[in-house]
């Protein structure tokens, strides 16, 4: 496989891959995330257009941690002097090798560079997560829980900032956007995963006419005679049997017919109040 087939196989625009090909590097990039995390081929491409500002012997090709800090609070210097700034984010990225990282920070450096825009390229969520991967797979082959968090939280973002709430808080967030995803899956295709739907899925919801739903309640002011109550049929759907007590207040109350113990030293206690 040639050079620039590794270039677009990697995800790199035709025109970047183009650009990359004429500044004729030291080395050529065959793995585009591993290759530009150190920072050492940035400051070369930089050099290409501003020489006395990046000198490629003060820059270090080692892949440790410290390595590529060095070469990167170096970087961010040196465009600082000509008014240029890379996203930071772009930059975290690509030192922790996430992915999608190092192919923006390819074109944001071909746009800085050449002041041309790559057309019909959209710039991407700077998540950088592996989820586009993920959904490319097959259900049974995608990421467990601590899989994906292994995969979205690199051990050199443990390195460079060793803080436990921080970092545990990286692992709450990759763990919930994949419990979303594991939810939607199971709507999405219930018969995989035997999900059976529940008591409030399963009955059948009737609804009452607005008509019918203001002829079970009576204002409050008709209190002096009978008062107005829905037929079994309408209200309830039970067979409740009524009738009229009399009380020497000359009230009329309209009570259901109690059957129970419990009903009936209610209805004593009401009554002896009066």
């Amino acid at each position: 496989m040639s050079y620039a087939q590794c270039l677009r196989k990697a995800g790199l625009p035709r025109d970047a891959v183009q650009w990359l090909h004429s500044l004729h590097l030291s080395f050529h990039p065959r793995n585009v995330r591993r290759d530009f995390s150190s920072g050492y081929l940035v400051a070369e491409i930089f050099s290409r257009y501003y020489p006395q500002d990046f000198s490629e012997h003060s820059y270090d090709k080692g892949t440790s941690l410290s390595a590529k800090q060095k070469n990167w609070s170096q970087i961010e210097r040196s465009l600082q002097k000509q008014n240029m700034h890379l996203r930071k984010e772009v930059v975290e990225g690509t030192i922790h090798c996430k992915p999608g990282a190092a192919e923006l920070l390819v074109q944001e450096v071909y746009t800085i560079l050449t002041n041309r825009s790559i057309r019909g390229v959209e710039g991407p969520e700077s998540d950088f997560t592996d989820q586009d991967y993920q959904e490319l797979l097959p259900t049974l082959a995608r990421s467990t829980a601590s899989k994906a968090i292994k995969n979205n939280l690199r051990i050199t973002e443990i390195m460079a900032k060793p803080d436990i709430s921080t970092n545990q808080r990286k692992a709450e967030v990759i763990l919930h956007r994949h419990l979303e995803h594991k939810a939607t899956e199971r709507a999405l295709n219930p018969g995989r995963f035997k999900r059976k739907p529940n008591l409030g899925q399963l009955a059948a919801k009737r609804l009452l006419p607005s008509s019918q739903d203001n002829k079970c309640f009576d204002s409050p002011s008709s209190r002096a005679t009978t008062s107005k109550l829905c037929s079994s049929s309408t209200c309830s759907g039970a067979a409740v049997s009524f009738k009229e007590i009399k009380c020497f207040y000359h009230h009329v109350w309209t009570m259901p017919v109690c059957t129970s113990r419990w009903q009936l030293g209610v209805m004593s206690r009401v009554l002896n109040g009066f």
